[in-house]
């Protein structure tokens, strides 16, 4: 008969305690998913001060500016010929017959990216490429104030 009251508690707890079980696993279903939030647009394009980064090149995190393609047509780029130093080429190993399209992207001090397409014509090869790979440093020479630290950092193809 001792028993009773610590009994009658224990069985008191137990139950209340499946109750609230009961009750997380019903309120803890997991959510519908929510939509995908919006993505505002990027502000407006602002040119940066002329020349190089007064810092020298950027490495540290930051966002890059992937500015649009701009498509040349054989050469007619509308950007002025940068002399810029002499640089080491890339090798392709393309299977030049499939080429259809080149795009090279020139990034300048501050990692702003520039890139040029143009539409490669049957015959187009490796000794075009020199020419879509200067209209790329041309654009980013001329488009990010004269910064003189251009580089050309890829070249692709479909």
């Amino acid at each position: 008969m001792k028993f009773k009251a610590p009994l009658a508690a224990g069985l008191l707890l137990g139950a209340s305690l499946v109750c609230l079980v009961g009750y997380a696993e019903e309120h803890g279903r997991p959510a519908p998913p929510r939509p995908a939030p919006h993505r505002e647009a990027p502000p407006p394009f602002q040119a940066h001060a002329p020349g190089a980064h007064p810092r020298g090149p950027t490495v540290r995190q930051h966002p890059v500016r992937v500015l649009a393609p701009r498509p040349v047509f054989h050469g007619n780029t509308g950007w002025p010929h940068w002399e810029h130093p002499d640089i080491a080429r890339h090798a392709y190993y393309w299977n030049w017959s499939g080429v259809h399209n080149v795009t090279c992207v020139a990034e300048d001090s501050y990692g702003d990216q520039y890139p040029v397409s143009e539409a490669a014509a049957p015959g187009f090869g490796l000794e075009n490429m020199t020419d879509v790979e200067d209209d790329a440093l041309d654009r980013c020479y001329s488009e990010s104030g004269q910064d003189g630290t251009c580089v050309l950092a890829t070249c692709t193809h479909i």
